[in-house]
């Protein structure tokens, strides 16, 4: 049973954290504060598409804490108009991030983006996807680096690497790739000087520990990734010599001061958000994707495929409560796998899909996918007319983006078909404000949110500690 004071979050605590040994404002790590210039170690993270919206993340630099705003998805006109909103909001110098997707199958387009945040001097990334190091995210690392007068780097710009695999963590723990560092040399990209300095320094400052969170997920579990990735940090400090630590930050699953606390409990220096903000005021989806998610619970979310990497049969985690997207999006891929084109699909199969799925036929999606990739990336389409099974993968996934589209614009008669990513922690959220105002949507913003969970859990913590001191002395 949760006491009032850790069930309500309209319940000032101050008066009480007055007295505290710990408080909101003295959890996590000091460092990762100073270096970010907040007030709390609580990040925002990004969600794709300006779900993580230029407006919640000025909220929350103007709150005193960190977010990244959601570029995956977006062009590059919109990643500027986002970007130049939230700098002209935190006039006054306040943090912000932006988000930095991997891209290896398109590396021009990460070249560019990269190319904007150095434009603007953007001085902090959340480097998302990645699966190894490129070019273009050694290059921004290096940005500007150089030696004080005793010869130790000084590093500009901040990478923060959401990671969940040990193998992955590795490599932003370690100095950026020496092959990668003489093509950067080579082109002129980076100085000899700086290609110097980088032996010395990692590829990040803060590596980011993603347990079970919405959208791509490995499903972990943090009491079993902590403390692996706490230990590979300081076996890696210990062999590069660095003079700095590395933070290591909590994400996934976090919803309640509960698992705040839990994080700060197994050794994170800071912990990040997602789910419970895409159900905010600020968030950048519809008001009808945002009633679906404050009516979820713990248990209504699901895996399906992901759209992006259809083919390869990737999953992502997915609202699952009043909606059909999740069983179609595994029936298209069951289909996929099954056959070899469209033509081989049976006559009913194809009247439910055109009918109750895509509401219009093959060939209209064709023409329109068609019609992007023309413009976007002709050698898709010269690769479809030549595979029909690549054929059948792009109408497929045309689903997929369609059913982002649907629950991002808050289409009232394609609901059942809204693609809402989404982790267990805004069903745990969702039942903690329970009976109270932000039982409402329209009443939760995200840096008050922010707040709420710090506090609370800074209060749940020190009564913990209490509990456990006096189970000592007697």
């Amino acid at each position: 049973m949760i006491e009032i004071t850790e069930r309500t979050p309209s319940v000032d605590s101050t008066a009480g954290e007055n007295a505290q040994a710990i408080n909101a404002d003295s959890l996590g790590s000091a460092a990762f504060r100073q270096a970010h210039h907040l007030r709390y170690a609580y990040v925002s993270g990004a969600m794709y598409k300006g779900i993580a919206s230029a407006e919640l993340v000025s909220r929350m630099g103007l709150a005193g804490m960190l977010g990244y705003f959601g570029t995956g998805g977006l062009s590059l006109e919109r990643i500027e108009e986002g970007l130049l909103q939230i700098k002209a909001r935190l006039d006054r110098g306040q943090s912000f991030g932006m988000n930095l997707l991997c891209n290896l199958i398109h590396p021009e387009s990460e070249e560019a983006t990269v190319d904007i945040y150095l434009r603007h001097r953007v001085r902090r990334v959340e480097a998302a996807a990645y699966t190894q190091i490129t070019s273009s995210l050694v290059r921004y690392r290096l940005h500007g680096i150089e030696a004080d007068p005793q010869g130790r780097p000084i590093v500009p710009n901040h990478v923060m690497a959401k990671v969940s695999r040990p193998e992955v963590a590795l490599q932003f723990l370690q100095p950026p790739p020496p092959k990668i560092l003489q093509r950067l040399l080579e082109s002129r990209r980076i100085s000899p000087e700086q290609a110097a300095l980088a032996s010395k320094i990692p590829m990040a400052d803060d590596i980011c520990v993603e347990a079970d969170s919405g959208g791509h997920t490995d499903n972990g579990v943090s009491g079993c990734l902590m403390p692996t990735m706490l230990r590979l940090r300081d076996d890696v400090r210990t062999a590069q010599g660095y003079d700095w630590r590395i933070r290591v930050g909590a994400a996934g699953g976090i919803g309640t001061p509960h698992a705040v606390a839990a994080a700060f409990i197994l050794g994170a220096d800071f912990v990040l958000t997602g789910s419970i903000n895409q159900c905010t005021v600020e968030a950048g989806t519809s008001d009808l994707a945002k009633d679906l998610l404050a009516a979820s619970n713990v248990q209504d979310t699901v895996m399906a495929p992901a759209g992006d990497m259809f083919e390869i049969g990737a999953k992502v985690q997915v609202l699952s409560k009043g909606v059909f997207f999740p069983a179609r999006a595994n029936k298209l891929y069951d289909l996929y796998r099954q056959f070899d084109s469209l033509e081989q699909i049976d006559e009913a199969t194809r009247g439910q899909l055109e009918k109750r799925y895509f509401k219009r036929s093959f060939d209209e999606i064709y023409q329109e996918t068609k019609d992007y990739y023309l413009r976007a990336a002709p050698e898709q389409i010269e690769r479809a007319e030549k595979n029909p099974k690549f054929k059948m993968a792009l109408v497929f996934r045309w689903y997929f983006v369609h059913s982002n589209r649907l629950a991002q614009k808050g289409i009232a008669d394609g609901k059942v078909d809204f693609q809402i990513h989404c982790g267990p922690a805004l069903g745990a959220f969702n039942q903690w404000v329970k009976g109270t105002p932000l039982e409402d949507w329209r009443n939760r913003h995200a840096d008050e949110i922010g707040e709420r969970l710090m506090r609370e859990a800074a209060v749940l913590l020190e009564r913990r500690f209490r509990e456990f001191r006096g189970l000592a002395e007697s």
